[in-house]
């Protein structure tokens, strides 16, 4: 039907404009007709029985009831006629259909040669900590073949550059091929090769160019095995192409591939890992999408892709034509479209309360795109927001995409009752078999809850289902659903049907809060200050209590709000992006003060020149594809960071400003600023990117005219619907038969033909002048009271404990990305290695954030230390405004010196209500080799700083000087790197000051007795689960397990569990555990309650609450002075990164769980006087009973990333030789376990490096019959290639030309093969 909208978008040529969203369920067609009305339709994707392809139908049919002229020529299974279509824009789901379900073309994967699991492996993180079968998505390719290429810096090299043909080394000087096993010996010597000026103007030197034959016979081998689409992957190709577009050469002249992605062409930025898997992406799902589109211009004459403008839109929110549309841009091709039409839709001026017509900014906007398995959200603050690295079913995209946010919550989002909690997802019904409610056998859904509670009703929902497709949504089996659910778990007892359904609908609404206050709250925007733009057909269900909950007073649902995405392609802007890489100094720090040298702009020539290039290159294809030079807009962009960091931030040229000198580093200042709350004095600005964007506007709908309140429509009837105080008797509505000025007072419910909108209490919608919904919601009826002079008791309510379960672990997660923001180090900021948490005001865990595994426990230890020590007789107390730092593992319940703990007490009226505490890894904080992680330390002032109790801030000034002071002075070397220290400690305090006002909001919200019930109640709530799960394996396997395992120096630890089944109690008693050793290996006590409360959240299997309560069922017997009790003066530094590893070991062979994972962290340090560099590495996963174990992956206490092979290379001296799989290290099995990694790394100057490990002598035991996995191995490679073993634990100088190999362990298989 035509909308009552004017005929703004009314297009010159008097022809039908198309706009369609395919989705996976539905085909949403908008189509602005030569009179300028629009219509607007929906259909099943997918409908065989009556039609090939849904966009094709869907415009035939438009085209059959609007082009009275034609006389009935629209006939289905005839091509349809196009002389009286104007253009087809598309987005679609294709491509991520294609990637989700891994039904892309099959691929072949071309990359240098060591570098052959590279994508596997890809950061080497798991994605669910607690999952021991570390699941994750296959690859997209199927085969891969290394090619003997590569390229090298030339910056760190010091070396002779001249060419040099042949092997490094004659074959006589090199070990027999049996002893060499994964050592890179015939690879050229660094710096020998033809050196090269890149794109960026670096030196590059080509040590081993491709050879042509050798290529061709790889390439050759995938098209032997029927794959005809390709991925070129070559370390560096961003800046030297040449190796890469010779095989692209070769790949075409051979004629078999269809579709052939060189990775500096498909997106071409630092970071090798991602960049390969977009290559993957577009050689996997490019050819799906050249499918789908031959299919699709079948259905139309030979005019459509001659005489019709056939666009689609990319993941960035801009069209691009069909021969351009590749598959790595699509992957948010369909929720893009949404994106840009509330953009243009909900981002108005208006006008202000005072009533005197004076105009207001308009208020930044939150997407809200609820479907049927997932919810979108996003933000719009009158530019488009982009993000350059994503990660998608398991694959990392390196390309513009529009920054969408995805929560596993929609309306088929399954519902569960498990321990107490009232769970929503992830898992999802889908679209078959559905919820209950579609009569098909189907799972408990929000769905159906909303239909019990009458918010969705069945006489206004399309009568399609049960087996003739012609019954109503079933309530009745819903509500059967809902009982069998009341009756078989007793946390529901005492509950009615509706009570639960309601109770699901608020958990619902509080998962989908979650990621919109991550949005928005923690970079640094007040959430209140903004509207909510909801679509989708679930989301106007949920908008109006979803925006009470968050503050937000106004919800816009536009007319088309079930079909936006549609409707935001007819606004859409044509777009042409073209970005190259680049190395140069924009800004060099003035040495004399703050700020840059303003006479000096290094890169003035260059930039000016590059991104003149590349907008009239944009410019030319816009021309190209018919649109005229001056209808053409041109954005240039810098992608700029400090010198010395990784954070890059894309950086618009501001017009205003261009004039003046350096015309970006204002805004780059600004903008770093705010998203990371401080500014890095003294250091160089840097350009990693040139980037721009031209683009065409696409067509902006006038503002609405304004309407004066007509009053309130008659309703075309009554309902009963449960809203918050129970069942009322509300109206119902018809959308289109609202007229603009109409004003509904909520309790309402407003049916669209597409969607049911369930206006709460206390809110108002009026009807726009363009016949959009306005929705004005009232605060919170009742605010929470923070007196502490409140004596209420409050009663456990599962819903509410739910509720808080989201917010008090949503609070510790927006700490974590606060620290992430703020902090400097790579360490912190790159490799996440920190955690966060929340505790009670006796240093109790109420949440702490899955961050890294082994600070799970330990923190707890620590805050509980400070409590006491500042609270003793003759100290000072604890007073508003101190923060305080601490790391001592023996006496102050740290795990390791370089873990630094930061402890902020939360205040209110003079009372502690909470402590707040985050825990970061600093790079250095003294001792005697770099890094603060010696192979050989004895006793602990070898290791660093030690700090029992510091007030790092104390009425509320940071301490510089005392800190300083400790950092500093110590007896064999304070710390290297003082500066990050200080700045990453502040960051830490920042991580805490936020979780100080979310706390104090939420108990302004809830008031100060609510909140601390509820964090109670969330402690025994995990409590209960533990030892439920004591309870259930006591029951199968007796009431005792026990497990013994050793270190490599033959220490034991050995565990005996006794489970009292009757409490579900257990005692974990270490007796028969190892004296301590003179070494580092021991581990202070809070390291052993951190490996023990990991492996028992893993061993629960389900997503409880992380607090002390896992630990409550829990008595320790630690012996003193054993390997774990050590006293307080010994090393302890591998204690927290080694032993902790084994003692998860132990506990899980206690438990019969899973084989050993490798039971190291692999710590690698290199550096001399200039820097220092830190990292651990992947290993083999333990298999279990019914799971392979995962292949280079880390496992177990940690977590942290690997930094990618470039930006390895890009900021250290070093080259990196191999970095793969270690095949058949993982042991044989029914299940096998995972496999190592081998890493070599070469220096390119001398530098000290040192190895931290273990596993190198006892293997990782298998388990029930299963093989143990191999042992790892450490290797320097001499400058002859000689191969020597260095051992678990070394320290040394290399040398140019020699090389540090590191092996890591397997994991143990599973079962009787």
């Amino acid at each position: 039907m035509p909308s009552s909208a004017t005929t703004t978008h009314r297009h010159a040529d008097d022809k039908f404009h198309f706009s369609i969203d395919r989705g996976g369920t539905f085909t949403d067609v908008h189509c602005i007709l030569p009179n300028g009305d629009e219509v607007a339709s929906k259909l099943l994707s997918v409908d065989p029985s009556n039609y090939d392809d849904a966009p094709t139908e869907g415009i035939r049919r438009v085209l059959r009831e609007y082009d009275t002229a034609t006389n009935g020529s629209y006939l289905r299974g005839r091509p349809v006629d196009t002389s009286r279509i104007g253009s087809i824009r598309m987005g679609t789901t294709v491509a991520t259909n294609a990637l989700l379900e891994r039904e892309g073309e099959r691929t072949g994967l071309v990359i240098t040669r060591g570098f052959r699991d590279l994508l596997q492996i890809g950061d080497q993180t798991r994605s669910d900590i607690f999952d021991l079968t570390c699941s994750c998505p296959g690859v997209l390719y199927e085969k891969v073949v290394e090619v003997e290429e590569r390229v090298m810096l030339e910056e760190f090299y010091e070396g002779d550059t001249h060419h040099h043909d042949g092997p490094c080394f004659e074959e006589a000087d090199l070990p027999s091929c049996s002893s060499r096993g994964n050592v890179t010996n015939y690879w050229p010597r660094v710096g020998m090769g033809r050196r090269c000026v890149g794109r960026t103007g670096e030196g590059v030197i080509d040590i081993s160019p491709p050879d042509p034959e050798n290529v061709r016979a790889a390439l050759q081998s995938l098209v032997e095995e029927g794959i005809r689409s390709v991925a070129v992957v070559f370390l560096h190709s961003y800046v030297y192409p040449d190796h890469e577009l010779m095989v692209g050469e070769i790949a075409k002249s051979m004629g078999c591939f269809t579709e052939i992605a060189l990775s500096h062409q498909v997106m071409g930025m630092v970071k090798v890992v991602p960049r390969g898997h977009t290559a993957c992406a577009a050689a996997y799902l490019t050819p799906k999408i050249a499918e789908y589109l031959a299919g699709f211009v079948k259905g139309f004459d030979d005019g459509l892709l001659t005489n019709v403008r056939l666009d689609f839109m990319k993941s960035d929110g801009g069209l691009t034509p069909v021969n351009d549309f590749g598959g790595h841009q699509a992957i948010l091709s369909g929720p893009a479209g949404g994106v840009v039409g509330y953009a243009k839709t909900s981002y108005r001026e208006s006008k202000d309360g005072a009533g005197d017509g004076s105009k207001r900014q308009p208020l930044p906007v939150i997407g809200f795109d609820m479907g049927g398995t997932s919810t979108d959200v996003s933000r719009y603050d009158g530019t488009l927001e982009h993000v350059f690295e994503t990660t998608t079913a398991g694959v990392s995209i390196q390309a513009p995409q529009l920054d969408i946010h995805t929560v596993a919550a929609g309306g088929g989002s399954r519902l569960f009752l498990q321990n107490g909690l009232f769970v929503v997802g992830p898992e999802s019904a889908k679209a078959h078999p559905g919820p209950v409610c579609y009569r098909k056998n189907g799972y408990l859904a929000v769905t159906d809850a909303n239909v019990v509670l009458g918010r969705v009703i069945p006489d206004h929902f399309p009568h399609i289902f049960g087996p003739n497709e012609d019954k109503p949504l079933d309530l009745e089996g819903a509500r059967a659903a809902f009982q069998a659910l009341v009756d078989a778990n007793p946390e529901a007892n005492g509950k009615s049907i509706e009570e639960l359904a309601y109770g699901f609908i608020r958990v619902a609404n509080e998962a989908m809060c979650r990621p919109i206050r991550n949005l928005t709250q923690m970079r640094g925007f007040d959430i209140t200050k903004h509207a909510l733009a909801c679509f989708g057909g679930a989301g106007p269900q949920h908008a109006c209590a979803m925006a009470r909950a968050l503050g937000i007073s106004k919800v816009y649902i536009h007319r088309y709000g079930g079909i936006l995405s549609a409707y935001g392609l007819s606004m859409a802007d044509a777009v042409v992006e073209e970005q190259e890489p680049a190395k140069e100094v924009y800004a060099v720090a003035n040495s004399r003060s703050s700020g840059f040298d303003e006479g000096n702009d290094p890169s003035k020539a260059t930039r000016e020149s590059r991104l003149d290039f590349l907008a009239e290159k944009a410019q030319s294809s816009l021309m190209q594809q018919g649109y005229p030079k001056e209808s053409i807009v041109v954005e240039k962009y810098l992608n700029m960071r400090y010198d010395g960091t990784d954070n890059a931030i894309m950086i618009k040229e501001d017009n205003i400003a261009n004039h003046v000198p350096l015309p970006f580093a204002k805004t780059f200042v600004e903008q770093y600023y705010r998203e990371f709350g401080f500014e890095l004095e003294g250091r160089d600005i840097l350009i990693d990117d040139f980037r721009v964007r031209a683009f065409v506007p696409g067509l902006t709908p006038l503002p609405p005219p304004i309407v004066p309140s007509i009053g309130t429509p008659i309703p075309n009837g009554r309902t009963s619907a449960y809203f918050e105080n129970g069942w009322e008797d509300v109206p119902t509505f018809k959308f289109e038969d609202l007229m603009p000025g109409h004003e509904i007072k909520g309790p309402a419910i407003i049916v669209q033909s597409i969607s049911t909108i369930v206006l709460e209490v206390g809110c108002t919608a009026m009807v726009t002048g363009d016949g959009d919904l306005d929705i004005t919601v009232e605060k919170k009826l009742k605010d929470g009271d923070i007196s502490l002079n409140e004596n209420t008791e409050v009663e456990e309510d599962p819903v509410q404990l739910s509720i808080f379960a989201h917010r008090f672990m949503g609070i510790a997660e927006q700490m974590g990305r606060t620290l992430a923001r703020t902090a400097i180090s790579v360490n912190i900021k790159e490799r996440l290695d920190f955690s966060c948490a929340l505790f009670t005001n006796d240093g109790g865990l109420v949440a702490n954030a899955p961050h890294i595994p082994v600070h799970l426990g330990a923190m707890q230890s620590a805050v509980k230390f400070q409590v006491e020590y500042w609270n003793a007789e003759g100290r000072e107390g604890i007073n508003e405004g101190d923060v305080f730092v601490s790391n001592h593992p023996q006496l102050a319940g740290g795990s390791h010196l370089p873990d630094i703990t930061v402890i902020t007490p939360v205040f209110y009226e003079g009372k502690i209500l909470f402590f707040v505490a985050s825990r970061g890894h600093h790079s250095d904080i003294g001792g005697i080799s770099p890094g603060s992680m010696p192979p050989h330390s004895k006793c602990l002032e070898e290791e660093g700083a030690r700090i029992i109790a510091f007030k790092l801030v104390k009425d509320g000034k940071f301490q510089d000087e005392g800190i300083t002071d400790i950092l500093v002075n110590q007896e064999f070397g304070g710390t290297r790197n003082l500066k990050d220290n200080l700045s990453d400690l502040r960051a830490q305090v920042a991580a805490n000051n936020s979780g100080i006002r979310l706390l104090h909001q939420l108990v302004q919200e809830n008031g100060l007795d609510t909140v601390e019930a509820y964090m109670y109640y969330i402690q025994k709530n995990a409590e209960m689960a533990v030892r439920n799960m004591l309870r259930e394996f006591a029951a199968e396997h007796g009431t005792r397990a026990h497990a013994i395992d050793h270190m490599d120096d033959g220490t034991p630890i050995e565990l005996t569990i006794d489970i009292d089944p009757s409490t579900g109690s257990a005692c974990f008693d270490f007796e028969g555990t190892g004296p301590q050793i003179v070494g580092n290996l021991n581990a202070p006590p809070a390291v052993t309650y951190s490996a023990v409360i990991y492996s028992l959240r893993s061993l629960v299997g389900q997503d409880i609450p992380l607090n002390q309560g896992c630990l409550a069922p829990i008595e320790f017997k630690i012996p003193r002075f054993s390997l774990l009790n050590p006293s307080d003066d010994v090393g302890v530094v591998g204690g927290n990164v080694l032993t902790s590893q084994r003692v998860v070991d132990v506990v899980l062979k206690a438990f019969k769980a899973c084989a050993a994972s490798q039971g190291c962290m692999n710590n690698l340090t290199f550096g001399d006087k200039k820097f220092g560099y830190y990292e651990t590495i992947a290993g083999g996963a333990g298999a279990g009973p019914t799971w392979d174990g995962r292949s280079g992956v880390h496992t177990h206490c940690t977590n942290t990333r690997i930094t990618d092979p470039e930006i390895l290379e890009r900021r250290y001296p070093v080259l990196l030789r191999q970095f793969g799989l270690r095949k058949g290290s993982g042991g044989n099995g029914k299940h096998r376990g995972g496999d190592g990694v081998v890493r070599e790394i070469e220096p390119l100057r001398p530098l000290t490096m040192s190895i931290l490990s273990e596993r190198r002598t006892l293997q990782p035991y298998g388990l029930e019959g299963g093989e143990p996995g191999k042992t790892g191995k450490n290797l320097l490679i001499d400058k002859r290639g000689i191969a020597f073993n260095i051992g678990a634990k070394y320290s040394g100088n290399f040398g140019v030309g020699e090389r540090l190999v590191i092996e890591t362990p397997g994991g143990g298989g599973y079962g009787m093969k």
